[in-house]
């Protein structure tokens, strides 16, 4: 291998010779990057994120001193499945709150005023006075429970009044309206009743949600005010979704739950929250302390974890277009068509709207989920994996009922709940159509975190069967080329290249997941499944390899190149996601060279430029391309890591995702019992950090002017394991 700096690179295998000196400065604290402003907001496009994972706001405080705020929930499916101007309202929001004191300390001219997002903490707080004589009010989502709590503390005693605000008052084509519950005794219950009777998962959906309070008492249907001043008022606000032919279940079902959660006392709840959001921000950590832009590449680090945690911890995964914190739009949404053969779609613009629909994109989807691995956020990947294995036995079937054969995939674009198409080989072309990798990335994903948790249940239950059922499909619905080499055609080459055969993406996914699957414990597994994953395994044609100047370079599939109708580099999916190429690996010049011949190079939005290059040790493009998805503001919005649209909808998840893993992969990689650290570094990058690995382990270390200064590997004997280059 002529990569010359691997090959002069200091190697340690590590026997206690990383040096233990102290840090040139003093070690960086997670609270030096909460974000605080000292003005309030004009609207909503000057809002913070909270959560817990399942419930999540958009909260500000207006010009006017009322904090207002947006619930969004990770299950408040409406029932829309149009998309009209690559749109949707499928994914909606519950509601709008808006608390107002009287008299109100947060009004103009309020002076010292103060509006936090404390990341230790997962809360929002806002506050005005001197210190000794503030008034404060704090915003949070019970990380343990399905409530959200306002906290009111006023120098001097004041009225609280808290009002449901519904844009949801008339049916139209693609929503139904609100119906706030009436006769409520010091409480305020609505909910949304979706309007779909064709879908059984959406038919009968219910979300709303229940206001009460001490001290709060009806002051109509939809507003709650104190019974008399005070110093301090509390509020908290129930949520809830389910299928419910008769609206009294529901909510019986939310007064249940309501009491459940009411039983617990609020310093408790509130105890418990700080240390679910304690322990998660002590898993793991990266700090880049000194370098171009390095206190805004580590904002935008903390900040996308952070929104991952408030939006991936309910039923669903998050949404790439704009997660639960997509707001009202300026004005209504229109949708021309280039070809000027129809009229302008006409959408409503509010909190509901959300670019590319209601469907989950799977390539837009992932970039979100591979970095929770190296963070350690296991718990957050259970939804990810959890509905695509939902979609398992329904997608099988219509496999058999299509094409009469076993196995099962599912579509790059589709709904929670599964579904294909038939797609004859003579089927038109399209972007998603004859697009079969998904599955395929799914089971790479599901190996890694095997290899991190060493779950086995998770490994019998989800992970041999979905990759199972995946590499039979690929098996039983594609022929044999006259060397007896699986043929996989018609198949498209991710987005770009349609109807191809032997596309690289699929070629590889199965090259790597077969690998992965007979590398396994023999428990997992049956002996038919083993001898099956092994005679397709040595059926498989090698990786489409061509000649070019310079050398050979990995293709993006057998058929002659033409064309291309999207902007992705399908030949690289052999690095990332599939990593059978790579430092340290066998041919590496020949993935080198390659990926500095990609003829799509931009950053940001869905582009995985910046993991691949990593994976292959180039620090100065893996840097680059960092930087540009953890400091892209969106100059729409106030809060920093509310990423912009890119090719999706704002805030963008894609962006962030690709932008953690980016730099994650720079300073630590792992494949097998092997892991590198700094393989892609940048020398004038400090940084301090805390990464997981395979086998449960956890990688500590501080960077110092081109060095490795400590280090802290658990388990200790994983030490063996582990080579340290020098950066670049």
């Amino acid at each position: 291998m002529k990569h010359l700096r691997l090959i002069a690179t200091l190697l340690w295998v590590l026997t206690g010779q990383a040096s233990t000196v102290t840090a040139q400065s003093a070690s960086p604290r997670l609270e030096d990057y909460d974000v605080v402003w000292n003005k309030p907001g004009a609207d909503s496009s000057g809002s913070m994120p909270v959560g817990n994972g399942d419930i999540a706001l958009n909260a500000w405080v207006e010009n006017n001193g009322d904090l207002v705020f947006y619930i969004g929930k990770n299950d408040a499916w409406s029932g829309d499945t149009t998309s009209p101007g690559y749109g949707a309202y499928g994914l909606i929001k519950l509601g709008r709150v808006r608390v107002s004191l009287s008299p109100n300390p947060f009004a103009p001219p309020a002076q010292g005023f103060r509006q936090s997002l404390l990341l230790r903490e997962g809360l929002f707080e806002a506050s005005v006075g001197e210190e000794g004589k503030k008034s404060v009010i704090l915003l949070w989502v019970d990380a343990n429970r399905p409530v959200i709590h306002v906290q009111c503390a006023a120098t001097s005693p004041v009225q609280m009044k808290v009002s449901l605000e519904s844009w949801r008052t008339e049916p139209n084509e693609w929503l139904g309206a609100d119906t706030i519950l009436t006769g409520q005794k010091n409480r305020v219950a609505w909910y949304y009743r979706s309007i779909n009777r064709q879908i059984p998962e959406l038919t009968d959906r219910m979300t709303g949600g229940l206001i009460e309070g001490k001290n709060l008492v009806s002051k109509d249907a939809s507003t709650l005010e104190s019974a008399s001043p005070a110093t301090t008022q509390e509020v908290s606000i129930h949520t809830l979704t389910m299928q419910a032919p008769d609206p009294a279940e529901w909510l019986r079902k939310l007064e249940a739950q309501v009491a459940s959660s009411d039983a617990t006392p609020l310093d408790t709840a509130r105890k418990e929250h700080d240390a679910w959001w304690s322990g998660f921000w002590d898993r793991s950590h990266i700090f880049i302390t000194a370098g171009e832009k390095a206190r805004e590449v580590t904002t935008g680090y903390l900040l996308q974890r952070y929104i991952n945690a408030c939006s991936s911890r309910g039923d669903f995964p998050i949404k790439f277009n704009g997660s639960l914190f997509v707001i009202e739009p300026k004005g209504p949404i229109v949708h021309r068509d280039k070809k000027k053969e129809k009229p302008d779609i006409v959408t409503p613009g509010t909190a509901d709207f959300r670019g590319w629909g209601y469907q989950y994109w799977f390539q837009n989807t992932r970039p979100v989920y591979w970095p929770m691995m190296a963070s350690g956020d296991y718990d957050l990947m259970r939804p990810f994996f959890r509905m695509y294995r939902g979609m398992l036995e329904g997608n099988s079937k219509l496999v058999q009922q299509y094409y009469g054969h076993e196995g099962a995939y599912f579509r790059e674009t589709g709904p929670f709940w599964g579904g294909l198409d038939y797609l004859p080989p003579e089927s038109h072309p399209g972007y998603t159509l004859h697009y079969y990798t998904p599955i395929l990335e799914y089971s790479a994903m599901g190996l890694d975190y095997y290899a991190h948790t060493g779950d086995k249940d998770f490994a019998r239950n989800t992970l041999v069967p979905m990759a199972d059922a995946g590499i039979t499909f690929f098996d039983k619905h594609f022929k044999r080329d006259d060397k007896g080499k699986l043929f996989i055609s018609p198949a498209n080459a991710i987005e770009t290249f349609w109807k191809v055969n032997n596309p690289t993406p699929d070629v590889a996914g199965l090259h790597w997941v077969l690998t992965g699957l007979l590398a396994l414990p023999d428990d997992l597994g049956t002996p038919a499944m083993r001898a099956h994953w092994k005679k397709l395994l040595d059926e498989l044609p090698p990786i489409p390899i061509g000649e070019g100047d310079g050398g050979k370079r990995i293709l993006t599939h057998e058929s002659p190149v033409c064309g291309g109708h999207n902007m992705e580099n399908p030949e690289l999916y052999a690095v990332y996601p599939f990593r059978i190429y790579g430092l340290g690996k066998p041919d590496y010049e020949m993935a080198k060279r390659t990926f500095d011949t990609r003829r799509n190079k931009w950053f940001g939005c869905w582009s995985q430029n910046g993991t691949q290059a990593a994976l292959l040790g180039d620090a100065a493009t893996a840097r680059a391309a960092v930087i540009k998805h953890l400091t892209a503001r969106d100059r729409r919005f106030r809060f920093p890591a509310f990423w912009p649209a890119g090719f999706d909808y704002s805030p963008d998840q894609d962006n962030g995702g690709n932008g953690l893993h980016a730099l994650q992969t720079m300073l630590l990689q792992s494949e097998g019992d092997k892991i590198t650290v700094l393989p892609a570094w940048p020398k004038d990058w400090d940084a301090d950090f805390k990464l997981h690995a395979p086998k449960m382990t956890t990688v500590e270390g501080t960077v110092r002017a081109g060095a490795l200064v400590d280090l802290k590997v658990t388990p200790p004997e994983r030490r063996k394991d582990m080579t340290v280059l020098a950066p670049q």
